[in-house]
C-alpha cells in the first residue's frame, strides 16, 4: 500500500513524493509454514525486527570530512520462553547444574559495505561495516 503526498514547492510545479512501507524479515515462531517473516496481520510493534538508523561516520585519529550512512540494527522481542532445566549427574561435581535455553533476536543475513572518507592531504580512506538485511530469532550463547 503505498499513499502519495503533493507537495507545491513553487506556483505551477507540482511534486509528488510517493511512500511506501518496508518489508522486514522478522521471526516469531519456529513454525515451518511461518518461515519465520512478518505477516500482514503480525501488528506486534515489539517483535523481533530491523530498524534502521543514521549514524555519522568519523575516523578517530585522522581529520576526513565525516559521511552520515543508514544502519540498521535488529531489535524486539522473540515469542519463544526462556528457561532453565535441572540437569542429572552420576558424578558428585556438577560442573553446570542448568541448561538454559532462550531466544535471541540477532541479524539473520547482512552484507558487507564500505564508505570512503576523504582526509586532509587529499587521501582517501576507507571504512567498512556490516548492513543487516533481516533479523531472527536464534538462539542466545
Amino acid at each position: 500500500m503505498w499513499s502519495p503526498l503533493a507537495v507545491g514547492p513553487a506556483p505551477g510545479l507540482l511534486l509528488v513524493l510517493v511512500c511506501c512501507p518496508l518489508l522486514v524479515h522478522a521471526a516469531g515462531s519456529n513454525k515451518a509454514s511461518d518461515n519465520g517473516y512478518a505477516h500482514l496481520g503480525d501488528t506486534d510493534p515489539e517483535r523481533c525486527m530491523r530498524h534502521h538508523f543514521v549514524e555519522t561516520i568519523t575516523h578517530p585519529i585522522y581529520k576526513c570530512n565525516s559521511k552520515m550512512v543508514l544502519l540498521a540494527r535488529c531489535e524486539g522481542h522473540c515469542s519463544h520462553t526462556s528457561r532453565s532445566d535441572p540437569l542429572v549427574s552420576f558424578s558428585s561435581v556438577l560442573k553446570q547444574p542448568f541448561k538454559s535455553t532462550c531466544s535471541c533476536c540477532r541479524p539473520h543475513t547482512s552484507k558487507l559495505k564500505a564508505v570512503r572518507l576523504r582526509c586532509t592531504g587529499g587521501t582517501r580512506i576507507t571504512a567498512t561495516y556490516r548492513y543487516i538485511l533481516a533479523c531472527n530469532c536464534e538462539e542466545c550463547s
